[in-house]
């Protein structure tokens, strides 16, 4: 079916269902308010506090940062602890991200990536709440929701309290993908829930208080502020890239299986105009896509950096379709591992982190299909979307 899909060469021309499929599937922005712009409804609760802010660059208030519309009214805004990427967003993935001072506010921004993924009991004892604004893309891997765990976690041992902006999920229209296998437990990989979660960070956090997944069972002193006008049939465009190398809608629809190729031997495009929405390697049999990845600003050593690669051109497809048929699509990986010439080497030890256990990998190296591969975590999901459902904020319909 993959090369039958693409002939090899990339997706149907966009030109052929583009238009159709963005008549049937408008993005919902326009009617959504997302929390940190209902500022009627937490300002009072920061007065008189001393407040850390966890955020990053998509914590926006329209065209101004939650932090600078903070300091500009006079809140007392202690400190900001940035997850991976930084504040500003500007580090590379994995890349160590160093505390520093904020140059806009003088404000001390203390990382919560590399060692200290959790703040320290030093670093809020001259807090008195937390507030937390990131907008995350849905993805078990993508670690903003591990930060979010750790966080809260910090602030229920330390007797603080914690508000959480809400922000709707890019991918929140569908749920998929193996549940977490909790002996692979990793920052890319902290509680059971599937690869593509469908749930806000607000709504993940209640679970996450109310399934007692914090270490003791404690419970977080949690509020949260909801959108306004966001369901979770709504299409809703990132106006903020996410990461470095998430830049458009195609990149962030495509990211729940282009992001299992990062352990792989396969790259995703990295350090070229199309990461995530590209993969391949050099001597790649499959696809005829060409691609070189450089060094760029958040992607500084790519893989494969100045090697001329080949493989698929994807952009397209994550562009226009993934919303007509809103699944992970293993089409991808399967294609690939089977068409490698040294599938001995095609995985790396990353992998079953990022899958969340050893089931993936081993059902691709024995040739079973996408469908038998997806029978095996049906049962998984409806136990999830059975827990999920009393956590959730808005409605599915």
């Amino acid at each position: 079916m993959l090369v039958a899909l693409f002939g090899c060469n990339g997706p149907v021309p966009a030109q052929e269902a583009g238009a159709a499929v963005i008549e049937a599937a408008p993005y919902a922005n326009a009617k959504i308010k997302v929390g940190a712009e209902r500022t009627a409804e937490y300002i009072p609760l920061l007065r008189g506090k001393r407040v850390a802010v966890v955020t990053n660059q998509t914590g926006m208030i329209g065209p101004v940062h939650l932090v600078d519309s903070l300091v500009s009214i006079g809140m007392n805004v202690v400190k900001v602890f940035a997850p991976e990427h930084g504040f500003r967003g500007e580090a590379d993935a994995g890349e160590h991200v160093a505390d520093e001072q904020d140059k806009q506010t003088g404000l001390p921004v203390i990382s919560l990536y590399g060692k200290n993924k959790k703040p320290q009991p030093t670093q809020l004892a001259d807090v008195d709440v937390v507030l937390f604004d990131i907008q995350d893309v849905g993805v078990r891997f993508f670690t903003y929701i591990s930060t979010v765990h750790y966080v809260m976690e910090a602030v229920a041992e330390q007797h603080k309290q914690m508000i959480v902006l809400d922000r709707p999920n890019p991918n929140g229209f569908y749920v998929d993908g193996p549940v977490l296998d909790t002996a692979f437990e990793s920052f890319v990989g902290m509680d059971p829930v599937p690869l593509v979660h469908g749930m806000t960070v607000g709504e993940y956090a209640r679970m996450v208080n109310g399934e007692g997944w914090l270490k003791g069972g404690v419970k977080c002193d949690l509020t949260l502020i909801p959108c306004t006008g966001y369901d979770h049939s709504s299409y809703y465009e990132l106006p903020e890239k996410p990461s470095p190398n998430l830049p458009n809608m195609a990149a962030v629809y495509l990211y729940p299986a282009l992001g299992l190729f990062e352990g792989t031997v396969v790259s995703v495009g990295r350090g070229t105009d199309r990461p995530f929405q590209c993969i391949g390697y050099p001597g790649c049999p499959l696809g005829t896509f060409a691609f070189t990845p450089r060094s760029v600003p958040g992607a500084r050593n790519p893989p494969y950096k100045d090697e001329a690669c080949t493989g698929m051109d994807l952009s397209s497809f994550g562009e226009f379709y993934s919303r007509m048929d809103p699944r992970l699509n293993l089409e991808w990986l399967i294609g690939m591992y089977n068409a490698s010439t040294d599938k001995g080497k095609f995985f790396n030890a990353f992998f079953d982190k990022l899958a969340g256990g050893t089931a993936l990998r081993k059902a691709i190296i024995a040739d079973r299909s996408e469908e038998d591969i997806r029978a095996t975590w049906q049962a998984d999901l409806e136990d999830f979307k059975r827990m999920r459902k009393p956590y959730l904020l808005y409605s599915e319909e």
